[in-house]
């Protein structure tokens, strides 16, 4: 077991090391520049297609609208990233990791627009009439037959890794969150998520974007409210923590009071790492949902999906980085959600730990929902539709052994997992990188941009 944990410890430093975080921010920026900076200069246009799209259309365009899609996208990538791993990634880098998320994110706009275009542009419909999509379809309807290898890599990966880090790490997280905070038993949360999901799970897409348009809006807005009063307390430290991010983010950070210090290369490095876990841009998961959306142009498809990024890390990961700069907590040795939480509570004290603790089990129970649907769809793509209903129940069976187990190697497996799905879907962003660029320039020359 020692030479296990050694070994995969060993894949995930390379993984998740300086050459795959180069790899994944070179292709985004290279997406970027071949777009000639579209999917920045689009960001308006992406909520206001989103904001449209709210009604599903054409049944036979889609399964759910594209809104639905985009959150159920949202509600798999906002989740315990957003509150444990920016404060991970600000102990271990300084604030300044919080501007390399910022980067991170705006170059993955580019990636993620890019991923669900062909997403959806080489989708199909499967023996019960439902759409599916992803990196999987668009390497063997994109690349052809002798790439399928890599598509079936991808689904591996993906049907591993939603077990660990969309599943059990999830709820197990809820667990902690709740059991220090209000004294409720892990095997309670383990079986009410339990139950809660089957509810939702079980019922498939259309389900799960039904509770996703309803639960994951205003579970951002709340958030981002409690983190704005929180931010208005300690507005006089504003200035300040964004003159540190920024001075951080290109010069070494001393130690002090429990930080231990950190060069700019460990600010870069955990800045890229934990945003590209939060927003999951280059992982090739948001195709996956956007596929089933309700949509006759994939180059909207991919402004809409590309807006989940920026949701994610340039306005919720930036809530909790604040928070946690301007309170001075970083330089105190705490670290992930314990951070956070003390971060919240200094500016709203007897309040803090219990918003971190209701936002850390509620971003958690909807990364459930949305990573159920990711992982299906890797499973569908390997074994085919008779695998979806034993699929869904050991899903649903996995949530309570999650709340009580200890996962330390499970997290570790599936950490390396997630980010081995980035390896085949980038290889194919970049063989199919002029695809891209030609419906892109179809639609922006032609009559459909007009109408966006």
């Amino acid at each position: 077991m020692q030479f296990l944990d050694s070994f995969v410890n060993g894949i995930n430093g390379l993984v998740w090391g300086p050459p795959m975080l180069v790899l994944i921010l070179g292709t985004g920026l290279f997406m970027m520049l071949r777009l000639r900076f579209k999917p920045l200069t689009k960001i308006a246009t992406g909520f206001r297609l989103a904001w449209r799209s709210r009604a599903k259309g054409d049944d036979s365009t889609g399964d759910i609208s594209p809104f639905q899609a985009l959150m159920t996208s949202l509600a798999a990538t906002v989740g315990t990233g957003n509150i444990a791993g920016v404060a991970t990634a600000i102990f271990l880098g300084g604030p300044g990791a919080l501007f390399w998320m910022w980067v991170t994110a705006l170059v993955g706009m580019a990636t993620k627009y890019s991923e669900v275009l062909l997403a959806v542009h080489y989708r199909e419909k499967d023996v019960r009439g439902e759409f599916c999509g992803g990196p999987m379809y668009a390497i063997r309807n994109g690349l052809g037959p002798k790439w399928a290898w890599l598509g079936v890599l991808f689904a591996v990966f993906g049907g591993l890794a939603g077990f660990g880090i969309g599943n059990m790490v999830q709820v197990n997280s809820m667990a902690d969150a709740l059991h220090a905070t209000f004294g409720i038993s892990d095997w309670i949360t383990g079986v009410v998520t339990m139950v809660l999901i089957g509810l939702v799970v079980l019922g498939g897409i259309r389900r799960i974007g039904a509770v996703a348009e309803a639960l994951v809006p205003i579970m951002c807005l709340a958030y981002i409210l409690a983190s704005l009063i929180a931010l208005v307390i300690m507005a006089d430290a504003i200035p300040s923590a964004f003159q540190q991010i920024f001075t951080h983010a290109f010069s070494p950070v001393a130690a002090t009071g429990g930080f231990a210090g950190a060069a700019v290369m460990a600010a870069m490095r955990y800045g890229v790492a934990r945003g590209i876990f939060s927003n999951e841009a280059g992982l090739g998961t948001a195709g996956i949902v956007q596929a089933a959306g309700t949509s006759n142009s994939p180059v909207r498809s991919g402004m809409i999906g590309m807006i989940g990024t920026f949701i994610d890390t340039i306005i919720i990961c930036t809530m909790t980085g604040l928070v946690i700069v301007c309170s001075g907590l970083w330089t105190s040795g705490d670290s992930g959600a314990v951070l956070s939480s003390a971060a919240f509570d200094a500016a709203l004290p007897g309040i803090g730990r219990y918003v971190i603790a209701l936002a850390l089990a509620i971003f958690a129970f909807t990364t459930i929902l949305g990573w159920s649907y990711l992982s299906e769809r890797c499973w569908e793509f390997l074994i085919g539709t008779r695998c979806i209903l034993p699929f869904r129940i050991v899903w649903v069976l996995a949530v309570p052994f999650g709340a009580i187990a200890h996962l330390e190697f499970a997290w570790l497996l599936a950490d390396t997992l997630n980010g081995l799905m980035a390896v085949p879907n980038l290889i194919a962003l970049i063989m199919l990188a002029p695809v891209v660029v030609k419906l892109t320039r179809e639609h922006f020359s032609g009559a459909a941009a007009k109408r966006d």
